[in-house]
C-alpha cells in the first residue's frame, strides 16, 4: 500500500493488560486501507485484550491508540463506531432475527439511541450483503444459518458499518473447510473495497495468504511486527509456537509453514 494512504489504527508503544499488569507491551502497529493485519499466538498471550483495547472496550496500560489520527482517548463511543467496527467469533443470539436484521445493527451504528433504521440505513445493508456474495441470506432466520453463513452476516454488519476498518476475533475458527474458504473470500472483499482489516488467526499459512501486515505475541511478549514477509519468517514462528518450523513456497507461489 501507497505510504500516502491515511492511517486508520495506529499504536505506538502500547502495553495491555488487566489490573493495571501489562500482558504485552512495547506494541507498534499500523493499518491503512485496503490492508489486513494478522495477529498470531497462542491462547492467554493477550491477543483478545489487545483487541478490546484498540476497540476502546479496556484501558491501556501504556501508550497510545489512534483511529483515523484521532486519539482513542478522546473519543466517544459512537465516534469509536464510525471508525472501527467489530467482528466476533460467533453470532450467538436466542432470537430468530432474520440476517438482514442484524446487518441493519451496522448499518444504524450512526443514527441516535432512539432512532429506527430506514429505507437509507436498510439499502446500505443490502448493498453490504450483496458486497460479500450474501444478498440470498438476506431473510433468513440466523438460528437457521450454518456457522460460515452467520460468520459471513458478522462481516456484512461490519462493512454496512463503514467503519473504515474491522477487527475480526479468529473469524474461520470451528469452521469446516469450505466455510473457511468462503470466510477468506470475503476478508479479501472487504480489503479490496478498502476496508482495514485486522484478524487473529491460529494458521500462519492463512495469515501467509491474507496478511499484508504481521503481529506475533508469544508468552515471553512481542516477537514481530511489520510486513508478513518480515515478520512471519521460520525463526520468528519456530520461537512463537516453540516448535522447528520451515517456510516453504510451493510452485503457486502459496507460502506453506511445517
Amino acid at each position: 500500500m501507497g505510504g500516502m494512504t491515511p492511517l486508520l489504527v495506529e499504536a505506538r508503544g502500547l502495553a495491555v493488560g488487566h489490573g493495571g499488569r501489562a500482558l504485552v507491551s512495547g506494541i507498534d502497529l499500523s493499518l491503512r486501507a485496503g490492508e489486513t493485519l494478522c495477529l498470531l499466538g497462542p491462547n492467554g498471550v493477550g491477543k483478545t485484550t489487545l483487541f478490546r483495547t484498540l476497540l476502546g472496550l479496556a484501558p491501556a496500560i501504556s501508550g497510545e491508540v489512534r483511529l483515523k489520527g484521532a486519539a482513542l482517548a478522546d473519543l466517544t463511543r459512537r465516534e469509536i463506531a464510525a471508525r472501527l467496527a467489530y467482528a466476533p467469533q460467533f453470532l450467538a443470539t436466542p432470537f430468530a432475527w432474520r440476517a438482514l436484521d442484524v446487518v441493519l445493527m451496522g448499518a444504524s451504528a450512526k443514527l441516535g439511541a432512539f432512532a429506527r433504521p430506514g429505507p437509507e440505513e436498510e439499502a446500505r445493508a443490502l448493498a453490504a450483503l450483496a458486497a460479500l456474495g450474501a444478498e440470498d441470506l438476506a431473510q433468513a432466520e440466523v438460528t437457521r444459518l450454518s456457522g460460515g453463513q452467520r460468520q459471513m452476516i458478522l462481516l456484512a454488519r461490519a462493512l454496512a458499518q463503514e467503519a473504515g476498518a474491522v477487527v475480526m476475533d479468529e473469524p474461520t475458527a470451528s469452521l469446516d473447510f469450505a466455510n473457511r474458504l468462503q470466510v477468506e473470500a470475503a476478508v479479501r472483499a472487504l480489503a479490496g473495497r478498502g476496508m482495514g482489516v485486522i484478524l487473529s488467526t491460529h494458521d500462519p499459512d492463512q495469515a501467509a495468504r491474507l496478511g499484508d501486515r504481521a503481529l506475533l505475541i508469544g508468552r515471553e511478549g512481542l516477537i514481530a511486527s511489520g510486513p508478513v514477509d518480515e515478520a512471519m519468517t521460520a525463526g520468528n514462528l519456530s520461537r512463537l509456537y516453540g516448535v522447528a518450523l520451515r517456510r516453504e513456497v510451493l510452485s503457486d507461489g502459496a507460502v506453506h509453514f511445517r
